[in-house]
């Protein structure tokens, strides 16, 4: 069995940091090690770490410098052939681990494995939604138009990936290895760190069907600051500039206009209904064919952004229960589905 660095990322987490420490501890994958990285949090999320009585947990502390830096700091640290990503308030189903590992091990060419995620809310109730990103094919054109694996938690990568991409920066008059770069703390860096994957190296990202990953909607967290996020992804986007030019500006305006659609769903699932207004028709105004190229997911989008901003908030809740219930049925039925094609 190959180690596998676990980085968990503790910023306020002091609610669910217990529970996401324990859906770790209760992989079936058993030969592994927890690097707890404290990004300068102020409450009790570290306190509460130090309880755990196990040997396979590190506690690394920094100053705050936000995701990207987090991430660095636990990669610079990892021992393990794999690492996996981990938020503080996001939870694993006990087989991830195995399964996304014995993805990797079966398929040589694969960097990155990662898997479909169910949306829970600040307590930890599934609400019946998934995050569904597809499995395979996943191209510069597909990644332009959307995050492929999802959310930060979903992914285990190989070191020697990590390693092709790495660049070396001076802090403080000292040189360090970087993966994710730390000027994108806002947005977490994640578009740049994908596209440099694609662009920069021959590794394949695939998933595996099954939802694993329990993903928190967290209205307090990063992904609520969505004009902020807006700002750096953008920026993210410009730096393309630097490693392919080929991405000319129309390609940086479709990429800018797809996440901003992102942004206008994050909206509607905040209940910020005039930001989601707002957000969805500066995506379309940025790049019309977006109703065209996906006309469910942006039809959907503005739809529940007008809605959400002109109806009774009770009459907005009955919609949305019903939706999301007719939306949860079928998701499910083609995770199983999916399940079963590749057992076959």
């Amino acid at each position: 069995m190959t180690k596998v660095s676990v980085i968990v990322l503790v910023y306020k987490s002091e609610p669910y940091i217990a529970a996401t420490i324990h859906s770790v501890l209760a992989q079936t994958y058993k030969n592994f090690e927890i690097l707890v990285i404290d990004d300068g949090s102020p409450d009790r999320s570290v306190q509460i770490c130090q309880q755990f009585d196990d040997p396979r947990i590190r506690i690394i502390r920094q100053e705050n410098r936000g995701v990207p830096a987090a991430r660095n700091t636990g990669i610079r640290h990892a021992k393990g052939e794999y690492i996996a990503f981990l938020d503080g308030d996001d939870l694993w189903l006990p087989q991830k681990l195995e399964k996304q590992i014995a993805h990797l091990e079966s398929s040589p060419f694969v960097g990155m494995s990662f898997c479909r995620s169910s949306f829970i809310d600040e307590c930890g109730k599934c609400l019946g939604t998934y995050q569904m990103p597809k499995l395979k094919g996943i191209n510069l054109s597909y990644l332009i138009r959307c995050n492929p694996i999802g959310n930060g938690s979903a992914g285990v990568i190989r070191r020697k990936v990590l390693e092709d991409i790495k660049f070396t920066h001076q802090q403080h008059g000292n040189f360090e290895d970087r993966y994710f770069d730390e000027q994108f703390r806002i947005s977490g860096g994640e578009t740049d760190f994908l596209l440099r994957i694609l662009i920069q190296t021959q590794w394949k990202i695939e998933g595996i069907p099954a939802a694993l990953t329990l993903y928190r909607v967290n209205s307090g967290g990063m992904t609520a600051n969505l004009l902020k996020r807006l700002e750096s992804a953008s920026q993210e986007i410009e730096k393309t500039r630097l490693y392919a030019p080929e991405l000319n500006l129309r390609w940086r305006g479709v990429i800018k206009s797809y996440y901003i659609r992102y942004l206008a769903r994050s909206a509607v699932r905040f209940r910020k209904g005039k930001t989601a207004v707002k957000l969805i028709h500066l995506a379309l105004a940025n790049y019309g064919k977006l109703i065209f190229e996906e006309p469910y997911r942006t039809l959907s989008t503005l739809i529940a952004a007008y809605l959400l901003l002109l109806l009774p908030q009770e009459l907005y809740n009955r919609i949305e229960t019903l939706a999301i219930k007719a939306i949860g049925t079928i998701q499910e039925r083609k995770i199983k589905q999916d399940t079963l094609n590749i057992r076959h």
